[in-house]
């Protein structure tokens, strides 16, 4: 997504990913994606920034290239490693967990080929990576599973500690400046040479950026292949026992979690056409008496954290749009407990919710949710988290501390 000074979109760009994810698959996504901005934007582009799955990570070797195909934000393979951490971290530490990126550097330290790694990237680092040249660097919102310490802007001395802790990249703020795109990269796609590349975000947090919320109390849920809750408060909460961990946000916390449940349990059932047509048939103001639980295969991170919680997905009705009914209420019920988990912990009480993905823009799950939740629902100002990186790109790191407006 491109867009100028005053918020206007000027470009929205797609990729539609095919087939296992790779290093390589992510690289021809990017590329892809740059060459189809109109040439007329692309010679005045001014920043870059980028936002990806939070924990899904790669090892690298000294030049940068993929050492392992990468471990994703929901891969829990290294639940023995979190158990190893958990024993070495203070209580509640998100690192601790079986999918951060942590755990995942020990499990992979004990894998073939580990000792030409040079350097562990989240997504996005990788990402960026490719566009300015520099080797691990990570902005404080992707390095906090990775044990990072976002008000220090370093690691803990128990983390420095081990042995594989040297391959753990650099911490800066979301948005600061890395560095200008490499003269190849410029050169390839018509790219001005003085183009930055600042460091970027997860998903998630560029969804909230992308959504306008901007005040305590206000939360914003990130509808899309999972399902993602973030709180504005004022009071940081941390428990890894629920998955709850909390982003530095300026002098704010951004508090919440990521369930596994959300848009591809959907998707693996129905095709959008099919969700669409389903949905007009559903009465949202009646409970469907299901008790779902949606998930694809066991494990849970939010509001639930256990790599074996069991899916609940039966009895399934003969009625299809029964089926979604309750699929829906379910994802609605995961919500209303996160947040509630939240406040129940010390969060800023709950005011309102904004909807941001694919899922915020079907009118019988808002009704559904907005019946279950009993908090007042708006219209993110935008939904696409490429629009919260693109802020993120035109403000730099002071987007975090006076919100999206440029007025405030």
């Amino acid at each position: 997504m491109v867009i100028d000074d005053t918020g206007e979109i000027l470009a929205q760009c797609r990729y539609n990913f095919h087939g296992e994810q790779s290093g390589s698959l992510w690289r021809t996504a990017l590329f892809e994606l740059i060459a189809q901005i109109p040439f007329a934007l692309r010679n005045v582009l001014g920043a870059i920034s980028i936002n990806g799955t939070s924990g899904t990570v790669l090892l690298s070797d000294a030049a940068g290239d993929p050492l392992s195909a990468p471990l994703l934000y929901n891969d829990s393979r290294a639940s023995r490693e979190a158990e190893t951490l958990a024993r070495r971290a203070p209580p509640d530490h998100v690192a601790a967990t079986p999918t951060s990126g942590l755990a995942k550097l020990m499990w992979l330290s004990q894998q073939p080929g580990f000792d030409s790694a040079a350097s562990l990237m989240h997504q996005s680092d990788w990402l960026s990576f490719l566009l300015h040249g520099k080797m691990g660097i990570s902005d404080y919102h992707n390095a906090l599973k990775s044990g990072g310490d976002p008000e220090a802007l370093d690691y803990p001395e128990w983390i420095k500690a081990l042995p594989f802790a040297t391959l753990l990249p650099r911490i800066v703020e979301p948005g600061a400046i890395i560095a200008p795109l490499s003269g190849r990269i410029a050169h390839h796609f018509a790219l001005p040479r003085d183009c930055v590349v600042r460091a970027g975000t997860t998903d998630s947090i560029a969804a909230f950026l992308a959504a306008g919320a901007t005040q305590p109390g206000e939360a914003v849920t990130s509808l899309g292949s999972t399902l993602a809750l973030k709180l504005l408060s004022k009071q940081r909460v941390e428990s890894a026992q629920h998955g709850i961990y909390s982003h530095r946000f300026g002098q704010l916390w951004l508090t919440g979690g990521a369930s596994n449940s959300g848009g591809t349990v959907l998707r693996s059932f129905f095709d959008d056409a099919r969700l669409q047509s389903l949905s007009r048939r559903i009465d949202t103001q009646q409970p469907s008496g299901l008790d779902y639980y949606p998930l694809l295969q066991p494990g849970e991170r939010f509001p639930v954290n256990d790599p074996a919680y069991p899916p609940r997905l039966t009895p399934r009705p003969y009625d299809d749009a029964c089926f979604l009914h309750g699929l829906l209420e379910g994802i609605a019920r995961i919500e209303t407990h996160g947040y509630r988990l939240l406040q129940e912990l010390g969060a800023t009480p709950l005011k309102s919710v904004r909807s941001a993905g694919g899922g915020a823009h079907n009118p019988a799950f808002n009704a559904i949710r907005a019946r279950i939740l009993g908090v007042p629902l708006q219209n993110a100002h935008h939904s696409e988290a490429a629009y919260g990186s693109a802020l993120l790109a035109r403000d730099g790191s002071r987007l975090l501390y006076f919100g999206h407006d440029r007025s405030i």
